[in-house]
């Protein structure tokens, strides 16, 4: 019984992970990142995920996304409508705008898969296919992305990152953009919440986060496809992309697509080398009769139960 006992445990651990196995060996993990409380400047290599997405003809950053793997990058859908993969550049390991960036390379795009419903707002996203692949660094790894029923609750403490504006302006012309990659916390606004803001368009596909009370911390002009992350252990998660919102405008959280809705959409066409898929949070429950539901620990700790049922009974 004992022995059957440790390979249900064992088997449970591991069965809750397979299928996120592609990039869990490097993804969401930001060895330069420090951050506990506030934002602005983010540090260089603090979120090593984070794709500048440029116009090539022009050379202007054009919005944001993040790395998934090595060949992979995720952003919104609908800015893509009228750009053709042949006319972007993606930056990656970059910091300032305009700046030297040490530890940057580039890729251009060979081809834009956008969601078919990419029009709806639930369904704004994007993979946009790197020219080759790209090697990992401190500075350069890909994010961990929210595994299918994932649960992010009110008040979750999360981060988005980007270079778009850092003010609100009545015209283009009046917006200010930073050079150095900005951060800030947004912590999650539960659906309910933020449906009633938004007059009934949140959907189950949408995720929102921000703050209520509060004016200005939030994403804004040229955030769009910005990755949501929270951190679990010693991994970040990427919750969420950046569609909409009011620069951070009291009471209007902003609002995200929610990337555990799609990871069959991701999976299919990334097959050949799986992001790295993680269910957040992870919770161990044994059961009157023995049995183990996951649904969480971070991984470490899930290994490190592993490692301590094997040492009890053998």
């Amino acid at each position: 019984m004992k022995f059957n006992t440790v390979f249900c445990v064992v088997g449970a651990v591991l069965l809750n992970i397979a299928g996120c196995l592609g990039q869990l060996d490097v993804c969401g993990r930001a060895p330069l990142n420090t951050k506990i409380i506030g934002g602005l400047n983010a540090t260089e290599g603090s979120w090593p995920w984070q794709a500048s997405i440029h116009i090539k003809s022009t050379g202007k950053f054009y919005c944001s996304g993040s790395l998934i793997n090595k060949q992979w990058v995720l952003s919104a859908g609908d800015v893509f409508a009228l750009v053709p993969a042949s006319n972007i550049v993606i930056y990656l390991g970059r910091q300032t705008q305009n700046g030297s960036n040490p530890h940057e390379i580039f890729r251009t795009v060979t081809k834009i898969i956008k969601h078919p419903n990419y029009n709806s707002l639930g369904s704004n996203i994007a993979l946009l296919q790197l020219s080759s692949s790209v090697p990992f660094s401190d500075y350069i790894k890909p994010v961990c992305l929210a595994a299918a029923g994932s649960m992010f609750v009110d008040r979750t403490e999360s981060w988005v990152t980007g270079w778009g504006s850092i003010n609100t302006a009545d015209t283009v012309q009046e917006l200010k953009f930073p050079d150095i990659l900005q951060e800030v916390e947004n912590p999650i606004v539960n659906n309910i919440e933020c449906n009633a803001a938004y007059g009934g368009i949140i959907t189950d596909n949408l995720l929102c986060a921000g703050f209520l009370n509060e004016d200005g911390k939030a994403p804004c002009a040229g955030d769009i496809g910005s990755p949501l992350v929270t951190k679990q252990g010693s991994l970040w998660i990427q919750s969420g992309v950046v569609v909409g919102g009011y620069c951070g405008l009291t009471d209007y959280p902003t609002i995200y697509v929610r990337v555990s809705e799609y990871e069959d959409w991701i999976s299919y066409y990334t097959n050949t080398s799986l992001p790295g898929f993680v269910s957040y949070p992870l919770i161990l429950i044994f059961t009157s009769r023995g049995s183990v539901n996951l649904s969480s620990f971070p991984l470490a700790l899930a290994f490190s139960i592993i490692s301590l049922f094997i040492s009890r009974f053998f």
